[in-house]
């Protein structure tokens, strides 16, 4: 059986170059190749011990690879326990337009003047505050997953309300000012997953009436039945994005119990999977042949008879 690797305790659990790890001697070149270590960035590495997440390259790049950048972005929004970024995708970082640093495998910079309120301190790194974050995640391209992104983050943290993001993009000028106003118009901080504001943005660009997010249905007597994604209380009728986790063993139950508590209380509901956001004309064609089926069309025109 293999021996277990052994490490340097000034190594342990640590992130560190591997250029210090040799030039120090606590590392000969054949011990840095071992199993110990985890290569996170060229010359970058980590104790094995570790989980590589992106948390940990964002602070690993800004730590030691680019240490006058501030991390921003999705790497940002990672740092402050959102995850919009994968493990390896590349970390997202600002520099000044001064900076002569060039390009870092692994690391996309963005070369640009941060004010000093924009920027804060987490994880042992400089980072883009909250607000900043946010709005920097209203220019990402293409214009839907911006408001994927804010809507998640603004969600997920807790630390910036949408109000609060609203004003702000009020008052930015520059380059990019306006997709930025226009994304976090669209977003509403209420989604509990991407699909949910992919399939509200699909809602509401169809010729249906919009429905309104996070709704919670009550019986007759006031009490609460459920809080679904997406409902049109006149029409009783309810829109549910279900994920690949619905399906899991250990939620069947609850979810049966849920859907039978909502139709006795007189509600349609309609499920949407990914498959579904796939052919959005189908999708868009079912839910307004269920709302005429519940005669809302019909109530809401001031023509019926």
């Amino acid at each position: 059986m293999p021996r277990p690797p052994t490490r340097p305790a000034a190594l342990t659990g640590k992130v560190f170059r591997g250029s210090d790890a040799l030039a120090s001697g606590r590392l000969t070149r054949g011990r840095l190749r071992s199993s110990a270590w985890r290569r996170v960035f060229p010359d970058v590495y980590a104790c094995s011990s570790l989980t590589v997440d992106h948390r940990l390259r964002a602070r690993a790049a800004a730590r030691l690879l680019v240490p006058a950048a501030v991390v921003s972005g999705r790497s940002a929004a990672a740092l402050w326990g959102v995850d919009l970024a994968g493990a390896y995708d590349d970390v997202e970082c600002t520099v000044d337009a001064t900076c002569r640093g060039g390009a870092v495998q692994g690391v996309r910079l963005t070369r640009r003047a941060l004010p000093a309120q924009d920027v804060t301190s987490r994880d042992g790194v400089r980072v883009t505050t909250p607000l900043r974050t946010a709005l920097d995640l209203a220019r990402i391209e293409p214009p839907e997953e911006a408001v994927v992104c804010v809507d998640r983050f603004l969600q997920q943290s807790r630390r910036v309300t949408l109000e609060e993001a609203r004003a702000a993009a009020e008052t930015l000028t520059g380059p990019g000012c306006r997709r930025v106003r226009a994304a976090v118009a669209r977003a509403d901080g209420l989604a509990e997953s991407p699909q949910e504001t992919r399939t509200r943005l699909l809602l509401h660009a169809a010729p249906l009436p919009r429905p309104t997010a996070q709704y919670v249905v009550r019986d007759a007597e006031s009490r609460f039945v459920a809080r679904v994604d997406f409902a049109w209380p006149e029409a009783k009728l309810a829109l549910e994005y279900e994920g690949i986790w619905h399906g899991a063993p250990q939620n069947v139950g609850r979810d049966r119990r849920r859907l039978n508590a909502l139709t006795a209380a007189g509600w349609t509901v309609l499920f949407v999977t990914a498959a579904d956001l796939a052919d959005p004309v189908a999708l868009i064609a079912r839910v307004a042949a269920a709302l005429q089926a519940s005669g809302y069309a019909r109530r809401r025109s001031p023509t019926a008879p």
